[in-house]
């Protein structure tokens, strides 16, 4: 019988063909070319090639990989269709890899993939197509970028998003449609911008959306309408924005709203109905304004939960509706009696309304009375019960909006201060312009002025008295001049005033001196100066001072005694300057402190009990970047429980001891150390498989480790387990009755 050559290759695919199914796609993955840069985990579809310095994304990278991580590299630009030979992917990393283009159709290909960060680049814009091709994202990671706007469409192609991450960038206004495409997004994060205005329909098209996190921007007014618009929102956080009232006018009506957070924020009144179109609102977080009353709440029938903690409330006798509200609604609240003084700190549930005395008319309600108004400023213009002050005419080349009660005379031109705004202003920005001085009274007339922004005006002098009258200032905006230093009168007459931004000024000395003026500051920007030390006496006038941000300095010394006058420090950010070592003695006096920001010094080593100081109240210890090649094994000693992260990564660290007293930890960053992967890296081995973390350690040495991760790395250290107990098999037992024997 004869058979065909056709008929032979026929035959020969159905005996091949079971084969190559048992055989699967992973055992075919195993074969292919790692590239020289990375690390390649075929059976599970991994790739890692991080902190490579790597220009452009690598090729050889098999076809099958699901997960590709390119962190801390150098690509700067993605091109067009940059990974279209890996249709599989499914999560990709590109996070600190200072990127600043995105090219239209960068991921096209990427139909699989769930998963994009983007995080901590330099993007300044996206292209209108940049994210086209990935119909299948879940997830997209925006953070920590440059980003000043955001293009109707942007999102367009992105239907399946659950959580867009657009926090700490520089987004001052969201456009209309802003976020059109992504019907299935639950959790948008807006937080660390700058936003001050939301377009009416900035928040349309989210039918889904569940969680708007919008703290920490500059919103000067609760954007009810355009809130509204995310009719489905079960939480709303809102806190640390200047706004200073809410009301029933801001037209915030959200059926589902569940949680409210409006903390640490500058209200100073709450209408009785701003919330009345919220039936469900469960909890609502006023903690850390300025709200001396509130009236009972109508509306949320659902309220559970009020946090007032950290408001000056005033338990006389107009306090008592509050109190017999929240007994009848059965509704728990945390608030303290700032005043009067017979009932200062007692909690609001600890009382009962007859507590709260309603004197007749008298000496004894005219001292409560006084003492009250000389605590407390007038409630914000608008206020129910209040009447507004007169508005006064608008400057010629400047824009008045009544309704926000901003002003704004931005990039005009001009070469001195203009007068005549209303007096209910709250916003004033004067942002580039040309004038090099601010005389003496130079804001008549804006006693209830709470923000003003001078940024980018060339100015060299502020004159004494230059804030005279601006009784209600809680933010002033410096940045971008060329101020080298001011006079403590130069900033008398703002007593309020908690936020000071001195941000690429000329300052050569912390203006300690001239901080006595500011009672009430509470967080000091001075990054990019030229301060080149740190001196006892340059806080002197920072008694009230909790955030201290000096990065991108040349300090290289903080004398002993320079911090003493900021013992309520919490935050201290002394990154990218020329510290040599720990300024441990400096510590000294901080029992507060929560976050020290070290990194981009070269510190190159830690000696023991480098944090003692800080020991007890220190949680986040950032020491990335510092050129560190050893750390003494006692270099964290007295840093207990309370330290939740510890950030080391991008050192130069071949060993790093053991750290058993950090057993508490949330985060520990160890990735981009050249680890030397031997026997005495053990006791780091060991630690760090008893942590339910991922620290991003990996072996940099020697060439068999290469690539693997120093918590995992059995066969090594199996072998250094292997040779101790060899060790200690060798080691003859004591004789008995030798000497030191029992």
């Amino acid at each position: 019988t004869c058979i065909s050559e056709s008929s032979l290759w026929s035959v020969s695919l159905v005996l091949l063909l079971p084969l190559l199914l048992l055989l699967g796609p992973n055992r075919c993955a195993v074969a292919q070319r790692c590239p020289q840069a990375c690390v390649c985990d075929n059976p599970r579809r991994h790739v890692a090639c991080r902190h490579q310095n790597l220009t452009e994304v690598p090729t050889a990278i098999p076809e099958l990989t699901q997960r590709l991580d390119l962190q801390g590299n150098m690509l700067k630009e993605l091109p067009p269709a940059a990974f279209r030979d890996l249709p599989y992917l499914t999560h990709l990393d590109l996070r600190h890899c200072q990127v600043e283009l995105v090219a239209e159709g960068a991921f096209r290909g990427l139909g699989r993939l769930l998963l994009l960060n983007l995080a901590s680049n330099r993007l300044s814009a996206l292209p209108q197509e940049a994210l086209d091709g990935l119909g299948s994202l879940q997830r997209l990671e925006l953070a920590g970028n440059l980003l000043e706007e955001l293009r109707p469409g942007t999102f367009g192609a992105l239907g399946a998003v659950t959580t867009l991450n657009l926090a700490h960038n520089a987004l001052v206004y969201l456009p209309a449609m802003a976020f059109q495409g992504l019907v299935r997004a639950r959790w948008l994060q807006l937080s660390h911008n700058a936003l001050s205005v939301l377009a009416p329909e900035a928040l349309a098209g989210l039918p889904a959306l569940r969680r708007l996190s919008l703290h920490h921007n500059e919103l000067q007014a609760l954007p009810g309408a355009a809130l509204s618009q995310a009719h489905g929102l079960a939480r709303l956080e809102l806190g640390h924005n200047p706004f200073t009232y809410a009301g029933e006018e801001d037209g915030l009506a959200l059926p589902g709203l569940r949680e409210l957070r409006l903390d640490h924020g500058a209200l100073q009144a709450l209408d009785a109905r701003a919330f009345a179109r919220c039936p469900r609102l469960h909890t609502l977080d006023l903690r850390g304004n300025q709200l001396d009353a509130l009236p009972p709440l109508q509306g949320p029938g659902q309220l559970r939960r009020l946090r007032l903690q950290g408001n000056p409330l005033w338990c006389g006798c107009r306090a008592r509706p509050l109190l017999e509200w929240l007994a009848r609604a059965r509704v728990r609240s945390d608030g303290a009696c700032w005043g009067p003084r017979r009932l200062r700190g007692e909690v609001l549930d600890a009382l009962r309304p007859s507590d709260l005395r309603c004197p007749g008319p008298g000496a004894a309600a005219a001292e409560e009375a006084e003492e009250l108004a000389a605590a407390r400023p007038r409630a914000p213009a608008g206020a129910p019960g209040e009447e507004a002050g007169a508005a006064g005419p608008c400057p010629r080349t400047c824009v008045c909006v009544p309704e926000s009660r901003h002003s704004s005379c931005e990039g005009r031109g001009l070469q001195a201060v203009p007068r005549g705004f209303p007096n209910d202003t709250q916003l004033l920005d004067l942002r580039r312009n040309r004038f090099p001085v601010v005389p003496r009274a130079a804001f008549p007339g804006l006693g209830r002025l709470l923000s003003l922004h001078l940024q980018h005006c060339g100015l060299t002098e502020l004159e004494a008295g230059a804030l005279a009258g601006l009784d209600s200032l809680v933010y002033l905006y410096l940045s971008d001049n060329r101020l080298s230093g001011f006079s403590a009168a130069a900033l008398e007459g703002a007593p309020r005033l908690g936020y000071l931004y001195l941000e690429r000024n000329r300052f050569v000395r912390v203006p300690g001196a001239s901080l006595l003026a500011l009672p009430s500051l509470f967080s000091l920007h001075l990054q990019d100066n030229a301060l080149d030390h740190l001196a006892p006496g340059d806080l002197a006038g920072g008694r009230a001072l909790r955030w201290l941000y000096l990065s991108g300095n040349r300090l290289s010394r903080v004398s002993p005694g320079a911090l003493g006058s900021a013992r309520e420090l919490e935050k201290l950010h002394l990154d990218r300057n020329q510290l040599g070592e720990v300024p441990t003695e400096a510590l000294e006096g901080l029992p507060a402190l929560l976050e020290l920001q070290l990194s981009g010094n070269p510190l190159r080593a830690l000696r023991d009990g480098a944090f003692r100081p800080v020991g007890r109240s220190l949680q986040h210890l950032f020491l990335n970047s510092s050129g560190l090649e050893q750390i003494s094994p006692g270099a964290f000693l007295g840093l207990g429980p309370r330290l939740r992260s510890l950030h080391l990564q991008k050192n130069q660290l071949q060993t790093l001891p053991a750290l058993p007293g950090l057993g508490e930890l949330d985060l520990i960053d160890l990735s981009g150390n050249p680890f030397h992967c031997d026997c005495q890296l053990l006791p780091l081995h060991r630690w760090l498989a008893g942590l339910n973390l991922r620290v991003g350690a990996t072996c940099a040495t020697p060439p068999s480790a290469r690539g693997q991760r120093v918590k995992a790395a059995a066969a090594v250290f199996e072998a250094c387990l292997g040779r101790t107990a060899r060790k200690a098999k060798r080691t003859p037992a004591p004789r008995p009755g030798a000497r030191g024997t029992p």
